[in-house]
This record gives structure tokens, C-alpha cells and sequence, in this order.
């Protein structure tokens, strides 16, 4: 027996028998002596034995425990990847489809599964529809099947309350959206966000198995990035639905512009023309030389309205024309230097009047520029004409031309001190109609088209417009290509 331990009774692990069986025998002390020490030894090879065994057992058992618990950790990587990668693949799409089939498609093979499906939920009608699946062949097509809230409301009332369940499907039963052909085990999870549920996704699996904590985490996690993605795609398709109205909208009003322009056009120049047929009777009858009346005055507010009418419409039909761009180009080549100086001959007097300091920097060397001169005529004139209005008494207005390293492009800057545009309007300045806001705005006259033609004329020769506006001085610079070519 098993005595060494002074805190436990000893443990009899078995009986040591010496016999003698030819003869009675008295036992002599020292043969006692030596069997009680051969039992001592026996009782501890014994305990070692039983110990060894033990060990063994324990270190059977940790190594069971180690390689669960690396399958544990190897599944949860995987399961890890598989989260990144669908992921990133429904959070780069936009459509509802992709999404929802990525999902399914990854989930399945991810999973192993023998069906995954995704459904999407109408909340106002309460039915539920199957959209994606990816199913084995023993699996029954539900893909565009419908099913009513009410009719399974044991499944979907946790659903819509947002909690995941697992059921068994029995052989024969039918779903109203699936019919079992064998025993399911089904795990079920909803589709939502913060507004509301979606949609779900359901996973089937033989019957003998279950979902455990990895994956019912797994597909929560899968659901909750879908409802992300779908909530994201939704939101863009919206944006896209009120662009796409407000492209119609704007397209609308630039046809009833046109169409208006057009009507108007006729009448306005029959207008002008009786306006001025009216200007030379009243001057033979020496009326509008008479002091004493204000019938000068009212003609020459007729008249100024009359032009200024006639001039906005001018100016729908030039943007109408240049929109459609069925406007052709006439190309010629000319002197910068000089053109532009005979340009500001124009605006001398009223630079005058208003004490405007006028400055043209256009190197002697430069070359000279093929371009459509009208176009060039009006874009500068309605840059000049801009400078001189806000431009105070006492301000600068200076037009400098340079040509970028390349020889490719002429830099056309018309600057004015005086004025500086806030930085949030900047963008704005070249929408059709647009006008700065300010406690006046009517107070420098116009109609908000001036910088719109500018823009499209500019464009229409291949080149651009853009402003810069700071410490109190605002410059506009074109750029032109050098030499344009009629394709």
C-alpha cells in the first residue's frame, strides 16, 4: 500500500503473497523485512504508473484543447477575411443588386451552406420578396416569390423587431415563399439600420447541424454592412432621381426661354423700329427740341428700355445657340496688341466720366492668335463692360496679355480694383441669371447673363474662365488656345 502521504489515510493497492507450500515455515524477520520493502517499492512504481497515466491523459486532453482552439482561431481569421472581402466589395457598389448578391454569393461558399437567399421588405404592403439565392441542387428556385408578414408571423415578427432566430423546416412543409423537400436547419437574420429593417438574409443547413456563435456573428456583421451599402445605394439613387428632375426642370425653363426669346423677338424689333420711326417725326416736328415738355425724357427712356429688352434677348438666343452649338466658327488671325487697343477705345469715354485709370500690358513680341474674333470681341467686352461698373472712382482697370512657356496658350487677365467677390460666390458668378447678393442688387442694372456668355464663349473656342478675387481687386483670366483649328 501507498503510505507516504502524511494528510491522506494510505491506499491498498493490492495484496503481496509469498507462499511455501511443501512444509509449514516459520517466517524469519528478515524475510518479513525484505517483502515489506519489496511491497514499499512495488506501491511506489505503481503510483508513478498511475501518475504517468495521468499526465498522459493531460496532455491528450490539452492537445484536444489546443487544436480546438486553433481550429477556433483559424475558422475566426477566415470568417475575418470573408467579412473584409464582402465588405469592401457592397461598399464599393452603389446598386441594390450587386450588393445583395455579393452577399449571398460569399456567405454561401463562405459558409459551406446549402442555400443562402436575401429578401428585401416593403413595410407599407407588409410582404417580404425573395431577390438573391444561391442554392444546391436538391433546393427549390424562390428567387421573385413573395411572401405576407402574416402569414409566418412567428418568423417575422422577431425579424421586424430586429432580432435574429434559427428554426428547423420540417420535410413537406412550405414557408409560403420556399417548400422544403427535406429537413432544413435555417438560421434567419435581419437587414437593418437605424431607420428600420430592409430585408434578411436566410441560411439553410442539413438537418443534423446548427449555426454556432462564429457564424451567427459572421452573418449579423454581413447584415449590418448590407443594410449600410443598400441605405448608401438608396441615398444615391434618390440624389441621381432629383438630379435627374432638376436636369429636366432646368432643361424646361432654358426651352421656355428660348421659345419666349423667339416670340419676343418680332414684336421687339417692330418695336425698335416704329420707336424709331417715331424719333424721326417728332424731330421734324421740333418736338423733342422743345425744353419745357418731358417728352425727350420719356423717348429716351423708351428707347433705352427698348435696347436693353432687345439686348437680353439677344443674349437667350446667343446662349440657346451656343448650348445646342450650332453656332459654326469663323476663324482669323490677328495682332493682340493692336485689337485690344482699338477695343478700349470704346470704353475711354465712360473710363473718363468715371475717373477710371485704364492700363494695357501686351508684350511687343507676341505672337499673333487664330480664333473666332467675334466671339473674342464679345467676351472681352462683357469683361470690360463688368470692370467698368463696379469698378469705383479713382480705381484701375487693366487688361495684360502673356502666352504660357509652351507657346501654346494666350492668358487674357481683365483686372479691377475696388471689388472683391466672396470666395463661396466665386463658383456661382457664371450661372445663367445669377446675380451676387447684396443689400442693392439691382443698383449696377443687368440681367446675370453677361458672365454665363462669357463662360460658354469661351468654351465654344477651346478655352476656359476663371476668377480670382482678393484684397480688394478681382481679376478674370481666359485662356485661349494660341491657333484653333474647324474640325
Amino acid at each position: 500500500h501507498n503510505s507516504t502521504s502524511n494528510t491522506h489515510p494510505p491506499i491498498l493497492w493490492g495484496l503481496l503473497i509469498a507462499h511455501n507450500c511443501t512444509a509449514p515455515r516459520q517466517w524469519k524477520e528478515w524475510e518479513i523485512g525484505f517483502l515489506q520493502q519489496l511491497g514499499v517499492q512495488m506501491a511506489i512504481a505503481l503510483k508513478q504508473a498511475e501518475l504517468y497515466q495521468r499526465v498522459q491523459l493531460l496532455n491528450i486532453d490539452l492537445e484536444r484543447q489546443v487544436e480546438a482552439r486553433t481550429s477556433e482561431l483559424q475558422q475566426a481569421l477566415e470568417y475575418e477575411s470573408l467579412l473584409k472581402r464582402i465588405t469592401d466589395k457592397v461598399r464599393d457598389s452603389l446598386d441594390e443588386d450587386q450588393i445583395l448578391q455579393t452577399a449571398v454569393e460569399e456567405l454561401a461558399k463562405g459558409l459551406n451552406v446549402i442555400c443562402c437567399d436575401s429578401a428585401l421588405y416593403d413595410l407599407k404592403n407588409c410582404t417580404s420578396t425573395i431577390r438573391y439565392e444561391y442554392l444546391r441542387a436538391e433546393m427549390i428556385s424562390g428567387v421573385g416569390r413573395s411572401t405576407s408578414f402574416d402569414q409566418t408571423l412567428e418568423i417575422y415578427t422577431p425579424l421586424l423587431k430586429g432580432q435574429y432566430l434559427q428554426f428547423c423546416l420540417l420535410k413537406g412543409a412550405e414557408l409560403s415563399i420556399r417548400k422544403a423537400e427535406h429537413c432544413f436547419a435555417i438560421f434567419s437574420c435581419p437587414i437593418l439600420d437605424d431607420q428600420e429593417v430592409l430585408g434578411d438574409l436566410w441560411l439553410f443547413k442539413p438537418k443534423r447541424e446548427s449555426f454556432d456563435d462564429l457564424e451567427v456573428r459572421l452573418v449579423q456583421q454581413v447584415a449590418n454592412q448590407c443594410a449600410i451599402a443598400l441605405r448608401q445605394a438608396r441615398l444615391y439613387q434618390a440624389s441621381l432621381a432629383q438630379v435627374e428632375e432638376l436636369a429636366r426642370l432646368n432643361q424646361l425653363k432654358d426651352d421656355f426661354l428660348s421659345t419666349v426669346s423667339h416670340e419676343l423677338r418680332t414684336p421687339m424689333s417692330s418695336i425698335k423700329l416704329a420707336t424709331q420711326m417715331l424719333e424721326v417725326i417728332l424731330r421734324e416736328s421740333g418736338i423733342l427740341e422743345a425744353e419745357d415738355n418731358g417728352i425727350s425724357q420719356y423717348f429716351q427712356i423708351l428707347n433705352h428700355e427698348c435696347k436693353r429688352e432687345i439686348g437680353l434677348i439677344n443674349d437667350l438666343l446667343d446662349l440657346t445657340r451656343l448650348d445646342a452649338g450650332s453656332e459654326p466658327l469663323s476663324l482669323m488671325t490677328i495682332d493682340l496688341a493692336t485689337w485690344i487697343s482699338h477695343l478700349a477705345e470704346s470704353f475711354a469715354e465712360c473710363m473718363k466720366k468715371q475717373q477710371q485709370e485704364f492700363l494695357i500690358r501686351v508684350p511687343a513680341e507676341l505672337p499673333p492668335i487664330t480664333t473666332d474674333l467675334s466671339y473674342l470681341e464679345r467676351i472681352l467686352t462683357e469683361l470690360l463692360k463688368n470692370a467698368c461698373k463696379y469698378t469705383p472712382s479713382q480705381g484701375s482697370i487693366a487688361v495684360e496679355v502673356s502666352l504660357t512657356e509652351d507657346d501654346n496658350t494666350f492668358l487674357i487677365n481683365v483686372s479691377n480694383t475696388g471689388v472683391e467677390i466672396p470666395k463661396q460666390e466665386r463658383d456661382r458668378i457664371f450661372d445663367k441669371f445669377y446675380r451676387i447678393p447684396n443689400n442693392d442688387p439691382w443698383k449696377h442694372g443687368g440681367t446675370g447673363l453677361g458672365l454665363a456668355l462669357v463662360k460658354k464663349l469661351t468654351e465654344h473656342l477651346g478655352g476656359s474662365v476663371q476668377v480670382e478675387s482678393q484684397e480688394n481687386q478681382t481679376t478674370f483670366t481666359v485662356r485661349l488656345p494660341s491657333r484653333m483649328t474647324l474640325h
